[in-house]
This record gives structure tokens, C-alpha cells and sequence, in this order.
């Protein structure tokens, strides 16, 4: 039976997803209120919105020198709340060194917090011994819809940045910091935890790691696709009105949850190559049906098919990496982590500039391309563990709070 304090870690790192995907939808979907509040120019947006993600890899790659010395979830319980203050920092500030300095303390800490929840969801399947992962990611999609939605209520009566940011901080902030101390991971009986964290990144072999970065790149190029151009292309390519154009993203994000709350019962019942390699090919149809699509409603089709697609590969990804290398899973993970904003910087330029220069329909088929390559690399998520020879490992948990 599982143990108590199992449960409770589990439950309160599902809390951390889903306060995490509330703050960064509130700062993503408020873009064009931070441009004008700060008087950034179109040509300097570019500059801001590429500094978050770059700083936020530097944020993974420090985070793999961190749990060196202390456990994932000391990393995660501080780095929440400077992700949050900083978002509110976002909408207080006046100035565009304020501005910048808030955007580069939010891309740091916002790296730090990826990389330790998911060596924290990573380490915990570990110890369920069954796949869990896609159900922390549902409650990040689950967070991302309620951020956007008070997004759009903020932007909706005109209310400033700093009064739409408040009221969320002010309620979900000391709510994730006291969940945090039931922060618990389950790590292997073989390996010696102080040992984990001091030899795992010598163990950690980057050729093996390297398919699942591609991986994880590929599958933020498709998201970021989605993300940053789904509303311009139903509108400009697909003619319709400008507040149908809305409506994709919130249906991707609204699939995307569905598919991550059941996508775990796939997983244990058909396993996770089969599952990755049937959300690849989900995804790459979905581009075509964007791409062929003759008016809005197909388009719509062709974004709910990406978000039942995509929403499986980024979890099973990092469970993967935990799998292949149980004993540096968190050295594993934090390398993983910096691919995700590789393609998040990626994904909208390739197909922005594909579109100016070609056209658009043809720059969707391009992240299909892409997606469909993971099935090259999908006999990786069911690989055996690099240094345990595949054997069954005994989980046990360590105590965080």
C-alpha cells in the first residue's frame, strides 16, 4: 500500500503544478498590457520575450549544481514564491529597467521551478511504480486555463496589470508555500541519496540523453506553434472573426488537460512508447488538417487534434529520462529541462519567418515534420536503466519538510 506521506507529497507537488501553470499564463496572456505599460517597441518585444526562456535555461542548468547539495524540493519551495513576486513585480514596476529586471529574476527562478518539479514528479513516479507523471502536467494545464481565464477577466474590465496579478498572489502564494512542506520524493534503495546527488552528473551519459532532448525541443516547437500563432492564422489565413480567432488556444489548452488526466491510465495499460508514438502521429495529423483546412471550424479541428497529440510527449519525456538514468535522474532532468525552452525560443520565429517568406499553411507543416521525427526517437521511453542494468528498484521516500 502506498505510504501516507507518498500521498501527500504527491498531492502537494500537484498543487505546485497547478500554481505554476496559473502564474505563467498570467504573464504570457498579458504580453501586449506589459508592452504598453513599460513602452516597449515592437523591435525591443522581441529582446524581452527571448530573455525569459534563455534566463530560464541558465535557471536548469544552475539547478543541476544546486541539488547537488540540497534536495529538489528546497530548490522548489523558495523558488515558487520568487517566481510569483516576480510576476507581481511585472505588472508594478513603471520603468523598463524594472521591467527587465523583473522579467530576468521570473526567467531565472521559473527555470530553477521546472527543473525541480519534475525531478520531484519523476522521483515520486519512481516510488508509485506507475506512471503519474501526465496528471502533475494535467494540473499545470488545469492552472494554465484558470490563469488565462482571470487573464481575460483583467483584460476584459481594464484593470491594471498590478490588480489582476494580486488577488492570485496574494491567495496562492503562502497556499503553495505551506503545501510545500509535504514535499516528499521517492529515490532508489540502490543508490545512496548523498551519492545520487554527488556522482550523478559523471553518470549521465549525453549521447543516451540526446533522443529525448530532441525530443522535448521538437515537442515545444509544436507547442509554441500553437501558442503564438494559432489566433493569427485563424484569422488571416482561415478568415474569421476576430473574436473566433480566441478560441483555439483555450480548446487546445482544454484537450491538452483532458488528455494528460487520462493520458496515465494509456501509459500503464498500453505502455509509454506506444502512447508517445500514438500522440506523435495525433499531433503531425493535426498540422496537416490546420494546414489543408478551408475555414475556421476545420482549423479549430486540426488545434484540438495538436492538443490530444502533444499533451503526452513532454511528461513521458521526462519520466523517460528518470527511467534511463534512476540514479542521476535529477541530473537527467535538469539537462532535459533546458530543451524546453530551446524550442519555446525556436518554435514561433522558425514559423513566423517561414510564414513572411512562404506561407503560412506551409510553415505548420514544418512542426509536423518535426513531431513526427519523435517517432524515430520513441523506442527511447521504454529504454532500461543505464546504470541498474534494468533491474526493479525498491522505492523509499525522503522527507523534505
Amino acid at each position: 500500500m502506498t505510504d501516507a506521506r507518498l500521498r501527500h507529497g504527491r498531492a502537494s507537488l500537484t498543487l505546485s503544478f497547478f500554481v505554476q501553470g496559473v502564474t505563467f499564463a498570467l504573464l504570457v496572456t498579458r504580453i501586449p498590457a506589459i508592452q504598453d505599460r513599460y513602452g516597449i517597441s515592437d523591435g525591443l518585444l522581441p529582446v524581452f520575450l527571448a530573455a525569459v526562456p534563455i534566463l530560464a535555461g541558465v535557471g536548469s542548468v544552475l539547478t543541476e549544481k544546486v541539488v547537488a547539495r540540497v534536495r529538489p524540493g528546497v530548490v522548489l519551495r523558495w523558488a515558487q514564491p520568487v517566481v510569483m513576486l516576480a510576476l507581481l513585480g511585472t505588472g508594478a514596476g513603471n520603468a523598463l529597467w524594472q521591467a527587465a529586471l523583473a522579467l530576468g529574476v521570473f526567467g531565472l527562478a521559473v527555470g530553477a521551478l521546472d527543473a525541480s518539479m519534475n525531478m520531484m514528479g519523476v522521483s515520486l513516479q519512481r516510488a508509485y511504480g506507475r506512471s503519474i507523471m501526465l496528471g502533475f502536467h494535467a494540473a499545470y494545464s488545469l492552472g494554465g486555463i484558470a490563469g488565462a481565464s482571470m487573464a481575460w477577466a483583467g483584460a476584459h474590465w481594464d484593470l491594471s496589470l498590478m490588480v489582476s496579478y494580486l488577488p492570485a498572489v496574494v491567495v496562492l502564494l503562502p497556499v503553495a508555500f505551506i503545501g510545500s512542506r509535504w514535499y516528499a520524493e521517492g529515490t532508489s534503495a540502490e543508490a545512496d541519496p548523498g551519492e545520487e546527488q554527488g556522482k550523478g552528473a559523471a553518470s549521465v551519459s549525453f549521447k543516451l540523453l540526446m533522443p529525448l532532448c530532441l525530443v522535448m525541443s521538437f515537442a515545444y516547437i509544436g507547442d509554441s506553434t500553437v501558442s503564438n500563432w494559432s489566433a493569427k492564422y485563424l484569422q488571416d489565413v482561415l478568415g474569421s472573426s476576430e473574436q473566433l480567432s480566441t478560441v483555439p488556444y483555450n480548446v487546445y489548452m482544454v484537450t491538452t488537460l483532458l488528455g494528460r488526466a487520462v493520458g496515465d491510465f494509456g501509459v500503464r495499460r498500453f505502455g509509454a512508447v506506444t502512447v508517445v508514438r500514438c500522440g506523435s502521429v495525433l499531433a503531425a495529423a493535426g498540422f496537416v488538417v490546420v494546414a489543408l483546412a478551408g475555414g475556421a471550424w476545420t482549423g479549430m479541428l486540426g488545434f484540438t487534434m495538436l492538443g490530444l497529440g502533444l499533451c503526452v510527449i513532454v511528461p513521458q519525456t521526462f519520466a523517460a529520462a528518470g527511467r534511463m538514468f534512476p540514479g542521476a535522474s535529477d541530473t537527467a532532468v535538469a539537462r532535459l529541462n533546458v530543451f524546453n525552452y530551446v524550442g519555446f525560443l525556436v518554435g514561433s520565429p522558425l514559423v513566423g519567418a517561414l510564414g513572411d517568406a512562404w506561407s503560412y499553411r506551409g510553415a505548420m507543416l514544418v512542426p509536423m515534420v518535426l513531431v513526427l521525427a519523435t517517432l524515430v526517437y520513441a523506442k527511447s521511453f521504454g529504454a532500461e536503466p543505464a546504470r541498474y542494468g534494468g533491474g526493479h528498484e525498491r522505492p523509499r521516500t525522503v522527507d523534505v519538510g
